[in-house]
């Protein structure tokens, strides 16, 4: 397979609205080709969710998960733009398989914007001092701890994780392949996960 560039996938994000994950498969698909991977990602009905992004979404459903030990529950709220939508299958489907994914995989915000400064400022610190622990230059720390922050996001923000049901997809582009299908902007507003025995923050 074809391999491709962060920076060609980054362009064709910025040009499209679509996730990272379709972009980079689009071009591998087109062998490199930005036109030809433009095209499938529009035949996909993914180019136009960056235009859905800024629409309002005031509609939806809460779902809840209780997972099979009964010790693990979920609340999530996903909002669609219309009722219609929302009382879909494949809406109600998203729903429970992002409940279920959050009872797993555990995370703590919704998207990056939630996660608090100091919490990155305080692991970005961490970050450096492993770097510098490890005898690594000054002028590398930098991109080092870069590297370790996109993984911080990765495990812990939810449209970040990849998928439980699929470690090919994110959170964000199963939302984004459900928005293209539907033709509606659908998003995660917010969730709770309680574990038996935890405080809730």
């Amino acid at each position: 397979m074809i391999q491709v560039s962060a920076e060609q996938v980054k362009s064709l994000r910025e040009a499209t609205g679509a996730g990272m994950m379709d972009c980079k498969r689009a071009l591998q698909d087109a062998e490199g080709d930005v036109a030809r991977a433009t095209e499938i990602l529009r035949e996909k009905g993914l180019a136009s969710a960056a235009k859905r992004a800024s629409r309002s979404a005031n509609q939806g459903l809460i779902e809840s998960y209780i997972h099979f030990n009964n010790i693990v529950g979920v609340l999530i709220e996903v909002n669609c733009e219309t009722d219609f939508v929302a009382n879909t299958d494949e809406f109600k489907a998203l729903t429970k398989d992002i409940a279920l994914h959050i009872a797993s995989a555990t995370p703590q915000w919704v998207d990056r914007e939630e996660v608090p400064t100091d919490t990155l400022e305080a692991e970005q610190k961490i970050f450096e001092a492993q770097a510098r622990e490890l005898g690594k230059p000054d002028q590398v720390i930098p991109k080092i701890v870069e590297g370790k922050l996109e993984a911080f996001y990765q495990d812990r923000v939810l449209l970040d994780q990849k998928f439980v049901k699929d470690d090919s997809k994110t959170i964000r582009s199963v939302l984004d392949e459900v928005s293209a299908k539907v033709g509606e902007k659908v998003a995660v507003r917010r969730f709770v996960r309680y574990k038996l025995g935890e405080e809730i923050d």
